[in-house]
């Protein structure tokens, strides 16, 4: 997935209301649904799914009773998504070192030790 295809930080929150659906939705559905966490214009959620569908990341079927109506469902999913944003961050911040953005985060945050016994099952290769 290349970077132009990835969604920006205001498509992601658009993103985030349809992986949260589990469903298809109209453009009306989201845009109510957004708004319930953050203001934004019909128009602007609706360029923003044009160019969501632009980049590959959402799809649409037309309802059946109303050709007007459009339902947009995700067509990559959150953890897609989420490994290529932070596969680019590596790339871009530190020179595609996964230690480096390893150490770097573990250093920024106060982590307890439940949080560090993850970390450690994670790195040794076991499933939570």
């Amino acid at each position: 997935m290349k970077k132009d295809f990835l969604p920006s930080e205001t498509e992601w929150q658009l993103m985030e209301v349809l992986w949260e659906s589990g469903s298809s939705l109209s453009s009306l559905e989201i845009i109510h649904r957004i708004n319930q966490k953050r203001k934004m214009s019909p128009r602007t959620a609706r360029v923003l799914l044009n160019r969501l569908k632009q980049k590959g990341m959402v799809d649409f079927t037309i309802d059946e009773k109303d050709s007007r109506i459009y339902h947009y469902f995700p067509k990559r999913t959150r953890e897609e998504c989420r490994q290529e944003k932070s596969r680019q961050f590596a790339e871009s911040y530190f020179a595609g070192s996964q230690t480096g953005v390893l150490v770097s985060l573990a250093e920024s945050f106060d982590l307890s030790e439940k949080q560090i016994d993850a970390l450690r099952k994670v790195l040794d290769g076991e499933s939570e």
